[in-house]
């Protein structure tokens, strides 16, 4: 079935680097070519893509999510791909970087490996001869297609794995829709424009983790410590069920100690 254009959204996910990990895919499939708003919405159609690794990294998931996508959308024939995603190293890396990496025979411009040159390799050469548009996204700040492959990522990287025991750990795969994009649950799945509230949330976050730290705070075993380097709080809570913050002031100090001591 010919289809003008595909719209794609990836990402991926691991639980430790290494770890565990999942990538989400959506391929929007659209016909471009009808002028009549509610019958295009009516032909297009949605389709969820997942899968998991059981020893893999973030990057790799995100270069795994990429591959997956292209390779379902080469057999829908479309003239022009948009593919959205939220790693920089995947975009920069198709649009940018690989091309010097081939030149030079997969060797950074430092004359070291370049790390995931299997995936690399594969990615572009589902990428030539073809009309593709790459564009970076915000992570978690609500753009919807990204928000649900990050869902679709993680749930497949939290999937349940069989212990020594036999027993079941973790948590129940996602569904994946496939179907009418009049009937996906996410009506707004084309919409890439960024929750402002969201944004604002994570660019705090970002700046917070970016500040200096008056000290670090810890809670192991019921007991609450104070830290002034991040090597010292490290030490108490590495390998344990802990809770710890970074804190910018005398008085969030205060505040969190009071919180936790609450609880």
């Amino acid at each position: 079935m010919h289809r003008d254009s595909v719209i794609v959204f990836t990402d991926g996910s691991s639980r430790g680097n290494p770890g565990p990990g999942g990538w989400g895919a959506i391929v929007v499939k659209h016909d471009d070519s009808r002028n009549n708003v509610e019958r295009t919405q009516n032909d297009a159609e949605v389709v969820e893509l997942g899968g998991r690794e059981e020893h893999t990294t973030n990057n790799r998931m995100e270069l795994v999510a990429a591959i997956k996508a292209l390779k379902f959308a080469s057999s829908l024939n479309a003239k022009r791909l948009t593919l959205y995603a939220d790693s920089s190293y995947l975009v920069n890396g198709i649009t940018k970087w690989v091309y010097s990496w081939e030149r030079r025979n997969w060797v950074t411009m430092d004359k070291k490996p370049v790390l995931n040159k299997d995936l690399w390799e594969k990615l572009l050469e589902l990428s030539r001869g073809k009309q593709i548009e790459w564009k970076l996204v915000g992570g978690h700040v609500g753009v919807a297609g990204n928000m649900r492959c990050d869902e679709i990522a993680t749930a497949f990287a939290d999937l349940p794995v069989q212990t020594s025991g036999g027993s079941l750990r973790g948590f129940e795969p996602v569904k994946l829709y496939t179907g009418p994009l009049s009937k996906y649950p996410i009506k707004n799945i084309l919409d890439i424009n960024e929750d402002s509230l969201l944004a604002e949330k994570k660019e705090s976050g970002r700046a917070h983790s970016n500040a200096k730290a008056y000290s670090y705070v810890s809670l192991v075993d019921r007991v609450i410590q104070t830290h002034k380097t991040w090597a010292e709080c490290e030490t108490r809570v590495k390998g344990k069920k802990a809770k710890y913050k970074k804190v910018l002031s005398t008085e969030e100090e205060k505040s969190l100690i009071e919180e936790w001591s609450r609880h």
